[in-house]
Order: structure tokens, then C-alpha cells, then sequence
């Protein structure tokens, strides 16, 4: 009787039962990891709803502040008529020029490669448009006869200054109407307002860095214990790091929505009175917000700015703890 072959198999060895996972194991492992943080960095935002709120808030107004002044600014413009584009220049005729004549000369203009169109306004036409002036109808009354001259309206296709020097030449021009100085002034005044939001953006980003990376700093402070338990035992920093990536990530997401919930309760308080003043000169005005488009970028930004300053933090503090070896 063979007694090997009633022997029970031998047990494999240790190393061989123990085999690391496939690449499936490992990715879900790495998915259940970060879903852990995501959940439990939200779990301790929500347990200390006041100091949450506190650094909130001031994220939110530090973000609501640059993003708003952009915003008038870029209403401001869209007001003003796109100023950057509006170079019509008016040539004013002489008295003894007539409307046929006043046509002949539009079309010899307009034959021009740096003029866009010409509008010939005739005296009939502006008088109309005085006397649709509630101010002006009564004062019209009083006159025998036509006093406005012939107009040319002329769109230039690039800036207009030197189309505004060759028309103040023409023998039948008495005057030429182009403010091409008022533009530049405006243009300039608007350039330094976007340079002004640029900056005080950077600044004030600047202080939502330092907001988040306080706050995370004094989270990493009541957990400093764990934390270097947790290094002593071999855990990477990155596992060490993730949750709080997470929590300043939950910061900054948190104030863009309440950035983007004070800028759209500012504009409807503003909206009302801006509709009652445009009104007043007869025209409508709505004022533009940032959009969909403008407020994912707002949260994808705000979101970022929570993570880098929660980053910088927890780099900081790992930088002095990590275990060293002996």
C-alpha cells in the first residue's frame, strides 16, 4: 500500500497564497480611497457648520470681488456701444450745398478702401429728429426756416484718423465731427480697469490661498497625532495628503457658489435702478452675468484655488514630520 498517495497535498507556501491583486483590484482599491476622502473631508466640513461658514464667506467675497468688477466692466463697455468700435466720423456741409450735390459727394467717399458706408442725413431728417426731442420741439417753433446743414455719416473701416484729416480738407465741409480723442480716453480708462481687476484678482487670490491653507493648516494640527502614526506605519504622502485635498477642494467649491450667489443677488438689487436710469433716455438696458460657461469656470477655479492652498499647506507640514531613518 502506498502511504504517499494517501498523504494530504502539501499547503503552498506563504508566498505563493499571497499574491498581489490584478490591476482591476488595484484601480478599485485606488477609486474606494479617494471616494473615502472625497465623503469623509465633506463629513468634517459639515460637523463645524459655523467656523465652515466663517471661511467661507471670506473666500466667497475675496473670489465675489474681482469676478464683480469685471463684470461692470465688461457692461460698462457692452454700454458704451462697443467705444472701441464706434468711429463714425459726421462731416457737416456748408449751407449752400445741396442735397443732390451732398449724394455725389457720398458716392465719391464711399469709393474710398478705407470707408465702410456713407449715410447722407438731410436737413429734413435732422429737423425731424429734433423735434422728436421733447426739450428742443418748442424752440423750433420759432424759426422761419431750416437752420441744420446737410450730414455725411461716414463709417472708415480702420481708426479714421487720417480719413477724418483728408475730409476737413474738402472745400465743402465746414465742419468735421470726430471724437477719435474722447475714444482713445475712454479705451485707456478701460484698459486700466482691466488691469486693475488683474491685480486686485491676484491679491485677493492670493488671500483665498492663505485662507484655505490656514484653515486646512489648523485641521492638519488636530490630527497631528494620526498623521504621525500613519507615517511611522508606511503610509506614502500622498495618502497622507489626500483628505486634506479634499477639504480645501470642498472650501473652494463651496465659496465659488457663494461668490456666484452674491453676484447674481448684487445684479438683480442693481438691475432695477439701471433700468430706470436707461429708461430715462429712452433705451433698455439688461446687465450681463458671467453665464454657464463663466460660472463652471468660476467653481472649477474656485475648487482649484482650495486645493492648491490646502496642497501647500500639507506639503509644508509633511516636509517637517516625515519619519527619518536611522
Amino acid at each position: 500500500m502506498n502511504t504517499k498517495a494517501n498523504k494530504p497535498a502539501a499547503k503552498p507556501a506563504a508566498a505563493e497564497r499571497v499574491k498581489p491583486g490584478g490591476l482591476g483590484s488595484r484601480l478599485r482599491a485606488w477609486r474606494e480611497q479617494h471616494l473615502y476622502s472625497l465623503v469623509s473631508s465633506l463629513g468634517r466640513l459639515l460637523k463645524r457648520p459655523f467656523a465652515t461658514g466663517l471661511t467661507v464667506g471670506v473666500m466667497a467675497i475675496a473670489i465675489a470681488l474681482p469676478l464683480g468688477l469685471g463684470l461692470a466692466l465688461g457692461n460698462i463697455e457692452r454700454f458704451s456701444g462697443s467705444v472701441s468700435e464706434s468711429r463714425e466720423i459726421g462731416v457737416f456741409l456748408k449751407a449752400d450745398v445741396t442735397v443732390a450735390q451732398a449724394r455725389d459727394l457720398a458716392t465719391g467717399i464711399g469709393a474710398r478702401p478705407d470707408v465702410a458706408a456713407v449715410v447722407v442725413r438731410t436737413p429734413e431728417e435732422g429737423l425731424a429728429e429734433f423735434r422728436a426731442m421733447s426739450d428742443l420741439a418748442g424752440a423750433l417753433e420759432v424759426l422761419d426756416e431750416n437752420p441744420l446743414p446737410t450730414v455725411l455719416v461716414v463709417q472708415p473701416r480702420d481708426d479714421g484718423d487720417a480719413l477724418a484729416a483728408d475730409l476737413r480738407a474738402l472745400p465743402q465741409a465746414e465742419v468735421v465731427q470726430h471724437d477719435a480723442a474722447w475714444r482713445q480716453r475712454l479705451s485707456a480708462w478701460l484698459a486700466f480697469g482691466e488691469r486693475l481687476v488683474q491685480v486686485v484678482a491676484v491679491l485677493l487670490g492670493l488671500g483665498v490661498l492663505l485662507v484655505v491653507g490656514n484653515t486646512v493648516r489648523l485641521d492638519i494640527g488636530a490630527r497631528s497625532e494620526e498623521i504621525a502614526v500613519l507615517q511611522h506605519l508606511g503610509a506614502t504622502d500622498a495618502f497622507v495628503r489626500r483628505p486634506f485635498l479634499y477639504l480645501g477642494a470642498w472650501y473652494g467649491l463651496a465659496a465659488g457658489l457663494l461668490a456666484g450667489v452674491l453676484l447674481a443677488v448684487a445684479g438683480l438689487l442693481l438691475q432695477g435702478r439701471l433700468s430706470a436710469l436707461v429708461a430715462s433716455y429712452g433705451s433698455q438696458f439688461d446687465l450681463a452675468g458671467p453665464g454657464w460657461r463663466g460660472s463652471l469656470a468660476l467653481l472649477a477655479a474656485s475648487a482649484l484655488m482650495g486645493w492648491l492652498g490646502a496642497w501647500l499647506a500639507t506639503g509644508h507640514h509633511l516636509r517637517r514630520t516625515r519619519p527619518v531613518d536611522v
